[in-house]
């Protein structure tokens, strides 16, 4: 391959996306997760969310930020923490931020609740759940996303259809409810509130 193709590959993709009536411009490279364009899961996710424009929110496995930014166009008196366990992901999570002018956000490295701070909470927590991370780390998520929440704080996820059972069960024991919000396709977008 010659070494002009080789640097285009090296390059940032580029692309703009509309989100919650907003057009973002987002930077990404390959190895991160859909760097083309927003996967059909997130984009399912932010269309039915609802949030207040105070909330703290938390992204949970940000990737180069497209949850995290929806959450600080919607939330512009709120604060938004993205993390994710993939410095890469992180690294452009931060410059989308920056470059979108939303300094209400803020990306750093956490293998799920790892290193979010202990005192940390907040109004709602996002999540597209990755099929593979497995049922450890999900229950894990699950639980600390509990504890990190104020009363009334609401978790929501996007998964693939395959694990609305797991989901429905886990929120009903951990949460005490589950609410599933819209299945389009092979994704569906689930809530629990903490009461």
């Amino acid at each position: 391959m010659p070494n002009k193709s080789l640097d285009r590959l090296r390059e940032d993709l580029i692309f703009t996306e509309t989100l919650k009536e907003r057009t973002f411009v987002f930077h990404t490279t390959w190895g991160l997760f859909n760097p083309k364009r927003i996967d059909p899961g997130s984009r399912l996710l932010v269309d039915y969310l609802a949030t207040e424009a105070t909330d703290r929110c938390l992204d949970l496995g940000c990737g180069y930020g497209p949850l995290g930014l929806a959450l600080g166009h919607m939330c512009p008196e709120g604060e938004v923490h993205m993390i994710d366990k993939d410095f890469v992901a992180v690294d452009y999570a931060a410059r989308n931020a920056e470059r979108n002018g939303l300094s209400n956000c803020r990306a750093y490295l956490s293998n799920a609740f790892s290193h979010v701070p202990a005192s940390a909470r907040f109004n709602t927590i996002v999540s597209n759940l990755p099929a593979k991370v497995g049922n450890e780390l999900l229950t894990l998520m699950m639980h600390d996303a509990y504890a990190r929440l104020e009363p009334g704080g609401r978790l929501w996820v996007v998964t693939i259809s395959g694990l609305k059972d797991y989901i429905k069960r886990n929120f009903k024991e951990v949460f005490g409810n589950y609410k599933k919000i819209k299945q389009r396709g092979t994704h569906l977008v689930s809530l629990a509130v903490k009461e």
